[in-house]
């Protein structure tokens, strides 16, 4: 007997569909407001089509600024109507002030007004439907999750909190001590003879392997999993899912050794890769060391009343390969801040200033680590470089903590994107995630990937 499993999207596939009827709503409104009504300012023909390309560009890049491809932002009504706003906003105005290659301003202005309200409800539209359709539980991926029924809650939450699409619908217990098993409060427990008829009833996409401990798959469970397999429901193993779809490195489900098969990146070594980076890092730290001089004033007038002190101030960090660099910042916090000895920086720290708060939620704080950048001790993109008393303290905790030194530290990175200010030893093995995986995956368009979301968080006022 073989299985149908319901229809599903990947999140990859759902980033697909999104970004494609995006762009395919858009230029069919478009196309239809060029036939019904005079609307001549943007017309898809054969002799012009590199506008549409154009276009289709501009609301992929701004649309990616404005998070219209978070899934988590995308189910949710509200959210996504604010992005639609501001992206449909941006990509018209930067649309209209680039005509050397776009069309001409037209002299009537009411075509600006229909061109945006075109680009306005077209996007609102199709995301409406996605919301009411694809984005329903019709479309959940369910999955049933083998484990120790104590690391389930965990399991679970690491799972379903990133993907709102991903449905736990139930766990086959293997824990040795089976007389304490009690039934979970929402994920309901199923035994192995039962395991068929449950997948044929609920469509069942896949099943997740979460358990370490090898004697708890019997031979009994493991040939009732081959029959799944056999029968076309397909079986992971739970740190590759969590990879996937959580986008970090689970260390705390992998064995201490596990640099041994650690699959690097082989842009970490490659020598093209590197030189291209090394000379878009120093093309950008001069630009950003030009423009903090522009508003240096400014800078020196807030210091001078909200933060009353030196304006910089130099640390030590601990860079590529354990080296120790002084990294350069713009001072956010009092004098004599760590008098009593070093510790984690909090939200609403009481240490941080009223002018450093602006200038840590704004990035400023960091834009003289550019010079950091065009020394060498820094990246533009890469792990943030922590103080040596920290690393020390994190990697008697963390064995793999000190993987994060194999690549140079950066002015902003995955974690840094993709996660809160670490406040506690927790935080950080979160951020370690995130930066194994980048160390893992590094590539141009993961790198433009982070450059995208580092444009968000500043935009968004999202620094810490």
């Amino acid at each position: 007997m073989s299985f149908k499993s319901k229809i599903h999207f990947e999140i990859s596939e759902r980033k697909i569909l999104l970004r494609l009827f995006d762009v395919v709503s858009v230029l069919g409104v478009l196309y239809l407001l060029g036939i019904i009504f005079e609307f001549n300012y943007f017309q898809i023909t054969e002799s012009n089509f590199y506008w549409t390309i154009i276009l289709s560009l501009y609301l992929l890049f701004f649309g990616t600024v404005f998070e219209m491809y978070n899934l988590q932002l995308a189910s949710n009504q509200f959210q996504i109507l604010k992005s639609i706003v501001l992206t449909s906003s941006v990509t018209v105005l930067v649309y209209l002030l680039t005509p050397i290659i776009t069309p001409s301003l037209p002299e009537n202005r009411l075509q600006i007004i229909l061109f945006y309200l075109a680009i306005l409800i077209s996007l609102l539209g199709w995301r409406m439907v996605y919301v009411k359709f694809f984005a329903s539980t019709r479309f959940f991926k369910k999955v049933i999750l083998v484990c120790d029924q104590d690391q389930l809650v965990e399991l679970v939450k690491e799972l379903q909190s990133v993907d709102p699409n991903y449905k736990i619908e139930a766990y086959i217990d293997v824990s040795l001590e089976g007389k304490n098993k009690k039934e979970h409060d929402i994920i309901k427990s199923i035994s192995l003879e039962k395991i068929d008829i449950f997948i044929q009833e609920n469509s069942i996409s896949e099943i997740v392997v979460a358990t370490q401990k090898t004697e708890s798959i019997t031979v009994e469970m493991y040939n009732q999993l081959m029959k799944m397999l056999e029968n076309g429901i397909p079986i992971r193993e739970y740190t590759n899912v969590y990879e996937s779809i959580t986008q970090r490195i689970p260390v705390q489900y992998l064995a201490r050794d596990f640099y041994r098969y650690f699959p690097f990146s082989r842009s970490n070594y490659n020598k093209l890769y590197l030189i291209f980076v090394r000379f878009l890092e120093i093309v950008f730290s001069i630009i950003g060391l030009l423009i903090g001089s522009i508003i240096s004033p400014l800078i020196l007038i807030g210091n001078g009343i909200g933060n009353r002190g030196a304006m910089f101030y130099s640390q030590e960090r601990v860079g590529q390969n354990g080296n120790i660099f002084n990294i350069y910042k713009l001072r956010s916090m009092i004098v004599n801040a760590e008098a009593n000895g070093a510790v984690f920086a909090t939200t609403n720290d009481a240490r941080i200033t009223s002018f450093g708060k602006f200038l840590r939620k704004s990035r400023l704080d960091e834009v003289p680590q550019f010079i950091n950048v065009l020394k060498g001790d820094m990246a533009i993109i890469g792990p943030r470089p922590e103080r040596p008393v920290f690393v020390k303290e994190i990697a008697d905790i963390m064995p793999f903590y000190q993987t994060r030194h194999i690549v140079k530290p950066g002015l902003t990175g995955w974690a840094q994107v993709n996660y809160a200010y670490g406040e506690t030893l927790q935080d950080s093995l979160i951020k370690l995630q995130y930066d194994l995986y980048y160390i893992k995956h590094r590539s141009l368009f993961l790198d433009l990937n982070i450059t995208v979301k580092t444009v968000s968080t500043i935009l968004f006022y999202r620094g810490q």
